[in-house]
C-alpha cells in the first residue's frame, strides 16, 4: 500500500494518503476532539452521463441508503442517528459523496460503527425494486405510489418550478457545445420515472469502482488502528476498472448568446456565464474567485454599490457574482433580480461594470478580496466535516491534495495585473451566456 504525506494549513499533523493495490484511497486527517467524519467520495456525477441517462446519479445517490444484505433500508440512518449522527450525501458535477459525522463514543465505539455501517453501504447496496418504485408513464396522473422514483420526480419539479433554476439552466446549458456540464445533475422526470432497477446497478458497478473512490477520515484517533479498520471493512470484491475518462474541456461560446424565456413571476431574473479556469488551475482559478467578491459578494461590492446603493432608477432589487470550480473550467456568473421595464439598460449595467473590471482594481479591493478569501480558507478546518469536504474536493475534483497547501500563498501573491488578465481572458464579453426571465 502506497503512502504518502501531505501538509495541510491549519493542521498539527501532515494528511496521510494511503493507495491500496486496487486503487482505492484512504486519506486520514487528525482534529482534535471528540468528534469524527467518514465520507467517501465517488468520482462520478453528471460529468458521465448522457441524454439517456441524465439524473442517474443523484437518483443513485437516494437509492445507496435503501439497505444491503445486512442491513434493511432506513437502518443504517436510524441507528446512526440514536448515536447523535448527521448523515447525508449529495451529488454534482464532478462527483457523488457521502459523509456521516458523529461522536466518536466511548472506546470509539460509534466511530467504529460508523465506519462498519459506512463501508457496507459503499460496497453492497441491493437497491430493491420495491424500494424504487415500478416504472411508469410520467403522464399517468393516478399514478400514486410514494417511493424513490416519486420523490426524486417531485424534488425535481419542485425545483424547475424556481426562478433561479430556470435562468440558471437556460445559461449553463447554453455555455457548452457538448461537454456533460450543460446538463442539469438533478435530471428530467421523465428519465427517472423510467430508469430500471438493472441500468442503475450497472452504472453504480461501473463508476463505483474503487479506483474512482477516496474514503477521507478527519477526528482524534490511531491511525493504525483506523487504516486497517477501513481495509477490513471496505471489501470491494472483484470490480472492473472504471472507463478511461476522455472528455475535453469545452471553449467558450464564439459570439455573445441571448435567451428570453417567460414565466409566471412578478419581476425579471439575470444571469451572465462565462467559462473559467479548470480547478487545478490554482493561480487563475483563484484570481476569479477573487474578482467575483470585488464585482458581486456583498454590500461593499461594486455592482450593490454602484447598481443598487448609488443609483437614481431602482433597476435592480438583487445582484451578485459568483465563481464555481470543476475539474474541466470553473463557471463565472453574475446574476440579478431586476424591475423588468429595465431590462435593456439592466444588462447594459452589467457589462459596463464587467468592462471596469479590466481597467482598474484598487488595492483596497484586492486586500478586502484577499483577507475574505484567506477566512473561508481558514473556516473550512474549524470542524471535522469542513475537513473532510475541502480534502474530498482536493482529491476529487483536482486530484491533487497538495494544491490545498499552495492556496494561500498563490493568494496572497496576486497583484492588479494578474486580475485585470484573468478579467480579460476569461470575462469576454464576446464569449457570454446572457440569459433573462421575465414575466408572461
Amino acid at each position: 500500500m502506497k503512502k504518502t504525506l501531505v501538509k495541510y494549513p491549519f493542521l498539527t499533523r501532515d494528511v496521510e494518503i494511503y493507495e491500496q493495490d486496487n486503487g482505492h484511497k484512504i486519506v486520514l486527517a487528525h482534529k482534535e476532539g471528540g468528534m469524527v467524519n467518514v465520507s467517501s467520495w465517488v468520482k462520478t456525477g453528471s460529468i458521465n452521463e448522457n441524454d439517456k441517462n441524465n439524473g442517474i446519479s443523484h437518483f443513485l445517490e437516494h437509492l445507496m441508503f435503501k439497505g444491503t444484505h445486512k442491513h434493511k433500508a432506513g437502518e443504517f440512518d436510524h441507528i446512526l442517528e440514536a448515536r447523535g449522527a448527521i448523515v447525508n450525501a449529495a451529488t454534482w458535477k464532478d462527483y457523488t459523496f457521502y459523509y456521516v459525522t458523529l461522536p466518536k463514543g466511548e472506546n470509539d465505539e460509534n466511530f467504529n460503527l460508523a465506519i462498519e455501517l459506512h463501508a457496507d453501504m459503499m460496497t453492497d447496496p441491493v437497491i430493491p425494486d420495491y424500494e424504487m418504485g415500478a416504472p411508469f408513464d410520467i403522464n399517468d396522473k393516478n399514478v400514486t405510489d410514494k417511493r424513490e422514483r416519486h420523490v426524486v420526480i417531485e424534488e425535481i419539479r419542485m425545483r424547475k418550478d424556481q426562478p433561479w433554476t430556470k435562468v440558471y439552466n437556460a445559461t449553463n446549458h447554453a455555455m457548452y457545445t457538448s461537454h456533460p456540464y450543460k446538463r442539469d445533475v438533478i435530471g428530467t422526470p421523465e428519465i427517472i420515472s423510467q430508469v430500471p432497477q438493472q441500468e442503475i446497478m450497472e452504472y453504480y458497478r461501473t463508476f463505483y469502482s474503487p479506483k474512482n473512490v477516496t474514503t477521507i477520515i478527519v477526528g482524534d484517533f490511531d491511525s493504525e488502528k483506523v487504516l486497517n479498520k477501513v481495509v477490513k471493512e471496505f471489501n470491494w470484491g472483484e470490480r472492473p476498472e472504471p472507463p478511461a475518462r476522455n472528455i475535453q474541456p469545452d471553449m467558450p461560446v464564439e459570439h455573445p448568446v441571448y435567451i428570453e424565456n417567460t414565466a409566471n413571476i412578478n419581476s425579471s431574473f439575470m444571469m451572465f456565464g462565462f467559462l473559467g479556469a479548470q480547478a487545478k488551475d490554482l493561480k487563475n482559478l483563484i484570481a476569479l474567485e477573487m474578482l467575483s467578491i470585488i464585482l458581486g459578494e456583498g454590500t461593499s461590492s461594486r455592482l450593490y454599490q454602484n447598481l443598487i446603493e448609488n443609483i437614481d432608477e431602482p433597476v435592480f432589487n438583487v445582484i451578485d457574482a459568483e465563481n464555481y470550480a470543476f475539474r474541466d473550467g470553473s463557471n463565472f456568473f453574475v446574476q440579478a433580480n431586476f424591475n423588468t421595464e429595465y431590462k435593456d439598460k439592466a444588462i447594459e449595467l452589467v457589462k459596463s461594470e464587467i468592462e471596469k473590471l479590466k481597467d482598474s482594481i484598487s488595492e483596497r479591493e484586492i486586500n478586502k478580496a484577499k483577507k475574505k478569501l484567506k477566512s473561508q480558507f481558514a473556516c473550512e478546518v474549524e470542524t471535522v466535516s469542513d475537513i473532510g469536504e475541502t480534502i474530498g474536493y482536493y482529491m476529487t475534483v483536482c486530484d491533487d491534495l497538495a494544491l490545498a497547501e499552495q492556496y494561500i500563498p498563490i493568494c496572497e501573491s496576486l497583484t492588479e495585473t494578474d486580475l485585470k488578465e484573468a478579467a480579460k481572458k476569461y470575462l469576454n464579453l464576446n464569449h457570454a451566456v446572457i440569459s433573462v426571465l421575465r414575466p408572461q
